[in-house]
């Protein structure tokens, strides 16, 4: 086994940070800037192996001040908040949580999408505020079975949320970098074409500076005033100024959001909307794959004490 000094960058579920502390010596990188940029002066060149997560990753400065930087272990499946280009240049190779959070990450997207078309968490609130009682039956909604539904990136995630929604007997199309061999969906050669051609669009695509901003004004007016988005990719995906503007002006049915651009932060515009249901980044929250991404994200750094390798790398 190798003898590896590991810095641990953010807050990290307990289980996994009482790991690397207790196994490992981990040492936790101080959040203040005064703090960190002095730690980092000291003790930059100390570390090879930082364990984030991808809310927090390695981004661009702090790996620069970490010049014996050789792995990033990356809780979490996406990792666009570390700098893979520096990290890939420098040879330091990075790792991820994929696949055992597709079916709670699917599920979420799965669940925004009955609850935006059929107004459940709004019809929550009707009865809570006893308009039921003083106003009559709810409004109508909009049938979720049965739609056409494209899916702005056929991964491993959107290929999960594809096969649940089959039994809604759903017409699915996707946009992809390529065409996914092996299905049968019908490919659109854009993200505009996609979103002309369904009446929910669901972003399962990947984060990062080649996805930003990818769903734009142009695909949001290609959906229509009948049309609903679902995001449980990265707020960056989604322009989220046209996104806001879209939905207050009518020209978007609704949406279902579970991530946006300044988390925690959600615009205020979007509070006071009916048809747009809001959920804290919970795509992945449940018991169960925290602790398979738990399991899996150590597995990574004792894989690389062991013999320099990672179960779960990301390639360039």
């Amino acid at each position: 086994m190798k003898n590896i000094a590991v810095l641990q960058v953010g807050p990290l579920m307990p289980v996994v940070q009482e790991s690397i502390t207790k196994d490992y010596g981990a040492v936790r990188l101080p959040d203040g800037q005064e703090e960190r940029a002095e730690f980092l002066g000291q003790h930059g060149g100390t570390f090879d192996v930082a364990v984030t997560s991808g809310k927090f990753g390695v981004g661009t400065d702090l790996m620069r001040a970490l010049p014996n930087l050789r792995a990033v272990i990356n809780f979490g499946v996406g990792y666009d908040t570390t700098d893979v280009a520096q990290a890939f240049e420098r040879g330091i190779i990075v790792s991820n949580t994929p696949d055992v959070l597709n079916d709670c990450v699917a599920d979420t997207a799965v669940a925004l999408y009955v609850d935006v078309l059929r107004g459940i968490s709004a019809a929550d609130r009707f009865v809570r505020r006893g308009d039921w009682l003083s106003k009559g039956n709810f409004p109508l909604a909009t049938k979720a079975s049965g739609r056409k539904v494209g899916i702005l990136g056929l991964g491993r995630i959107g290929k999960v949320i594809a096969r649940r929604l089959e039994g809604f007997d759903c017409e699915i199309s996707y946009h992809s970098r390529n065409p996914v061999a092996g299905v049968d969906y019908r490919y659109a050669a854009s993200p505009r074409e996609l979103a002309a051609g369904c009446d929910v669009l669901i972003v399962a695509a990947a984060g990062g500076p080649g996805s930003t901003g990818l769903v734009d004004t142009g695909v949001i007016d290609a959906l229509g005033p009948r049309g609903y988005l679902i995001n449980i990719a990265r707020g960056s995906v989604v322009d989220q100024d046209a996104l806001v503007d879209a939905l207050l002006s009518g020209k978007l049915g609704g949406a279902g959001l579970d991530v946006f651009v300044d988390e925690p932060k959600v615009p205020q515009d979007l509070l006071e909307l009916e048809n747009v249901v809001l959920l804290p980044h919970l795509g992945s929250g449940t018991h169960e794959t925290r602790a398979a991404m738990a399991d899996l994200t150590l597995a990574n750094l004792r894989s690389y004490s062991e013999d320099g390798s990672l179960v779960t790398p990301v390639h360039p």
